[in-house]
């Protein structure tokens, strides 16, 4: 996933999920494992993040 969004004049809680996802600044990807965890927390944030399927 790729963080496409600013956190400026978001939630608290939005910019603590974003850091524990391992992102910090616009334009920084991580790979994640597919769980649901993962997928609750990418939940919260959908419109700060791009998410797609890698093999």
């Amino acid at each position: 996933m790729t963080q496409v969004r600013s956190t400026i004049g978001t939630k608290q809680n939005q910019r603590d999920t974003l850091r524990s996802l391992g992102l910090k600044r616009i334009g920084d990807v991580v790979v994640k494992e597919d769980r649901p965890e993962i997928r609750g927390m990418v939940a919260t944030v959908t419109h700060l993040v791009a998410v797609e399927e890698v093999d």
